[in-house]
């Protein structure tokens, strides 16, 4: 019998580890780390020591989540580890330094792992570091390594490196000289790329669309990726941008410009209300200047498509949501009819080029809207209006409307 036989010792887990289905598991490492030593003497170890190869696996783990870190960028590292008192850097070698359990962290600040991910891994170094003191009183037991393996190759192994998207990769994209609809890949890597990177390219982003000494097509660009980027931002970076865009305005009145930037960006709940307020409060004054009267028709559909665009009754306030409400009723039942300028008799003169856009904000709006909608009938304009019931059919159309959408 050869020396090699004489020593071996197999762990009595062994067989029940096997059984469990863990060696498959190594199946699913990507093949950039399944071709490496480390990864063939994981699946060696397995069959006789699966202590040990747990510890290996994590090993392997952690190299590679370095590796994914500086990949990620030292800037965002940098800035990480600043922020949350971790250990310097400043190059790859740090990192490199960086113990487990800092690199674990460091990559849940950056954003490569999320905060279940994190918690999963630590706990993996939890079990590893029993490991690595054991003695006859512990050796990992079935559910150890398949906890590890589990962990250690969906959460990291198996998973190829993020290649951040950086500032001057968006920055190209908006200078373009025609419009641009930002890919799937661009918005995908958006939505990998950690909070600092993220606000790093909507700090950009809502610079380029509020600068008016930027070219129309280059301000609409910026304008148009940021609305596309808008529902992957992380909550926490949107406070930021809030911040940022608050400080940007101050106290001066909201422009159309800063609000469909901060709609697009999804920062305008959370600037000032007064200043919103305010807004909305002048959108209403040019509504009433303009006038429901159908003769105003050339106006209205400039008009409501610019309400539209600065969100139209989403972030109103509701008692400035009731005088609008009653504008766009009073604009789309009209007045009574008659005979027109070339003999013909309509029985309700209303504005054709409002009407259509109305219904669509009405049925856009309506779990929001249903009571002003249902109230406006008893505002006195309104009752003077239905009184004729040409007019008071339009008005039951708009409740039907309403109602319809009724959740």
């Amino acid at each position: 019998m050869s020396s090699r036989t004489e020593v071996a010792v197999i762990s009595p887990n062994a067989s029940l580890v096997a059984a469990s289905g863990v060696p498959a598991m190594l199946n699913q490492i990507r093949p950039a780390w399944k071709a490496k030593s480390l990864i063939a003497r994981v699946q060696r170890l397995i069959e006789v020591d699966p202590s040990s190869a747990c510890q290996r696996l994590l090993n392997a783990a952690i190299h590679d989540l370095k590796e994914k870190i500086v990949i990620a960028g030292i800037d965002i590292a940098r800035e990480a580890a600043k922020q949350y008192k971790l250990p310097p850097i400043e190059s790859a070698e740090d990192i490199e330094s960086y113990s487990t359990s800092k690199a674990i962290d460091i990559a849940y600040r950056m954003g490569i792992l999320t905060r279940p991910e994190w918690r999963r891994v630590s706990r993996c170094y939890e079990i590893r570091r029993d490991l690595e003191h054991e003695d006859d009183e512990y050796e990992a037991g079935v559910e150890d390594c398949v906890y590890i393996f589990k962990t250690c190759i969906e959460v990291i192994l198996e998973r190829d490196p993020i290649h951040l998207l950086k500032v001057t990769d968006v920055k190209e994209i908006v200078e373009e000289a025609e419009p641009v609809t930002p890919s799937d890949s661009l918005i995908g890597d958006f939505a990998c790329a950690p909070q600092p990177r993220q606000l790093e390219i909507l700090k950009f982003l809502i610079s380029i669309a509020l600068d008016k000494s930027k070219s129309d097509i280059v301000q609409q660009n910026s304008f148009t990726v940021l609305k596309s980027l808008e529902p992957h931002v992380q909550n926490a970076v949107k406070l930021e941008m809030a911040q940022h865009m608050q400080t940007k305005i101050g106290r001066a009145k909201l422009e159309r410009r800063h609000v469909r930037v901060a709609i697009a960006s999804g920062t305008l709940p959370y600037l000032r209300q007064s200043q919103i307020k305010d807004f909305y409060s002048e959108v209403l004054a040019q509504m009433k200047q303009v006038g429901t009267d159908w003769g105003a028709y050339n106006q209205h559909g400039e008009l409501l498509r610019s309400f539209r665009e600065v969100g139209a009754l989403q972030y109103c306030p509701a008692d400035i949501r009731k005088e609008i409400v009653l504008w766009l009723v009073l604009t789309y039942i009209g007045t009574r009819g008659g005979r027109t300028s070339y003999g013909n008799v309509r029985n309700v003169f209303y504005s054709n080029t409002a009407a259509p856009i109305i219904r669509e904000i009405v049925e856009e709006f309506a779990p929001t809207i249903r009571e002003d909608v249902h109230a406006s009938k008893d505002r006195k304009l309104v009752k003077a209006q239905i009184s004729d019931k040409h007019i008071a059919r339009r008005m039951e159309s708009l409740i039907d409307l309403v109602d319809s959408n009724e959740q």
